[in-house]
């Protein structure tokens, strides 16, 4: 009877192991891979999403997303708590880059490998910086800006001064129109990365400058909300419109020709790399940061019509 007993057990304490292996061996073939995003509801946001899904998906990878509702400390709470999970790998969107670093250097340390994807984050363990150079292309819009407008100009800024990438960007345009004699910066307003915030902001920048001729808008929020308040106080063919990140809207003020050029990214293609970057380090754990540069296009009049069927 004892004999009897101890086989049984032996066999269930093998079925266990083999269990036990199985389990692994189904983790290590499809590691979970967390995303720490900014918010849903910019479409920017979304179309990274979806091609980081859609990355994973090719991959055999497991993603997870967090929507942080532009909320810095939530993401630094989120990264905690995929650290106390254990996932494999994250990709993070930083708010504050560098509030967020204590949880990505905790990450670091806990052996979980991050990649960086749209804003830059000081020196630390992550493996990937992801994204665009911002200042350049700050820079670009604004040379481009010049150009159309003839170099005369009273420009407002409808920025997002929470958001570490938007200053850049900001940045990045001033220092190219300030050096021109006839451009004057009337005023920066905080849309604080929130369409409403932004058109509300847009609106008392035009109220406050009735002679003002242009925008620059930093991120898509910004510019929907700077397109929607030149639409409600009808101010089409007196100000011009430049900023980031294309909307249905923003094709449509540049169909009526006051939306004069927008930066494009891809950030479908930011998601894919950053997750491949994220997969590549939990299985090879490259040992410094790399750089993935995905290149930005300015969208006017003469080169619009392939997005038009992506923002229907």
């Amino acid at each position: 009877m004892v004999r009897r007993r101890s086989l049984v057990a032996l066999s269930l304490l093998g079925a266990v192991s083999a269990l036990a292996v199985s389990s692994l061996q189904a983790r290590a073939d499809e590691p979970t891979i967390a995303l720490v995003q900014i918010n849903q509801q910019a479409l920017f946001f979304t179309q990274m999403n979806e091609g980081a899904e859609k990355k994973a998906q090719e991959l055999g990878a497991k993603l997870v997303i967090f929507n942080a509702n532009n909320d810095p400390a939530a993401q630094n709470n989120a990264i905690e708590t995929y650290i106390a999970d254990k996932v494999d790998g994250m990709v993070v969107v930083a708010i504050d880059t560098n509030g967020i670093m204590p949880a990505v250097e905790a990450a670091g340390a806990a052996g979980i490998p991050v990649a960086a994807v749209d804003a830059i984050l000081p020196a630390g363990p992550q493996i990937a910086q992801v994204g665009v150079d911002n200042e350049a292309a700050g820079r670009d819009i604004g040379e481009h800006f010049l150009k159309v407008s003839g170099g005369n100009a009273k420009v407002g800024i409808v920025g997002a001064l929470n958001s570490t990438i938007q200053n850049v960007r900001q940045k990045g345009f001033e220092d190219v129109v300030k050096a021109a004699p006839g451009v004057t910066i009337v005023g920066v307003v905080d849309g604080r990365n929130v369409q409403d915030n932004a058109m509300s902001a847009a609106e008392s920048l035009m109220t406050a400058n009735p002679d003002l001729t242009a925008i620059y808008a930093t991120g898509e929020p910004a510019l929907l909300g700077a397109v929607a308040a030149v639409e409600s106080q009808g101010r089409q063919d007196s100000v011009k419109i430049v900023g980031w990140d294309l909307t249905a809207s923003a094709i449509k003020g540049i169909d009526e020709g006051y939306v004069i050029g927008v930066v494009q990214q891809d950030p479908a293609g930011m998601g894919a790399a950053a997750v491949q970057a994220a997969f590549d380090a939990i299985k090879s754990k490259p040992a410094s940061t790399e750089t993935v540069a995905v290149p930005i296009t300015i969208v006017t009049k003469d080169n619009v019509e392939p997005y038009r069927a992506v923002f229907k």
